[in-house]
């Protein structure tokens, strides 16, 4: 089985959203559905099949995650020691060399990925311009509308 990389925030978050999800949600879906059970004729009765579909959606997130945990390989970017190469887990300072824009990304697993956040994926074209490169590289970034260099100012272990 593969493994896919997965920083300790996302860990913790995946673990956390788990833990909601079996002793809240479970329980108040399994409530609803009990209530609803009480109103008579199952056939006619809404609250019974929009209880029914929530759980059925609960229960397939729950397996989802923990397949998600059991193929994550966790890794501690904090652990690692700096050489000043970009790999998994890092955060990256970059400055555009088209327009001298500096921008910072953290380069992390795929369900971790949130661009607003600027948190990349492993999989994304940036990331995969940066991985293995040193500071004061420049690294080529394949974009749709043509490529765009960077320069790697620095690479933090946060």
């Amino acid at each position: 089985m593969n493994k896919f990389p997965m920083t300790v925030a996302g860990e913790a978050a995946l673990r956390a959203e788990l833990d909601q999800l079996k002793k809240v949600e479970r329980p108040r879906i399994s409530n609803a559905i009990a209530e609803a059970r009480e109103h008579g004729d199952l056939k006619e009765n809404a609250e019974y099949h929009a209880a029914r579909e929530q759980q059925s959606f609960t229960e397939g997130r729950i397996l989802e995650i923990e397949g998600k945990l059991s193929n994550a390989q966790v890794i501690d970017v904090t652990a690692i020691p700096k050489t000043g190469k970009v790999i998994f887990g890092v955060t990256v300072d970059l400055i555009n060399l088209e327009n001298d824009q500096t921008v910072t990304y953290r380069i992390v697993g795929e369900d971790e990925s949130d661009v607003a956040a600027n948190l990349i994926s492993i999989a994304s074209p940036i990331a995969r311009a940066l991985i293995g490169k040193e500071e004061g590289e420049v690294a080529v970034v394949k974009a749709p509308g043509g490529d765009i260099e960077y320069e790697i100012d620095q690479v933090h272990h946060l």
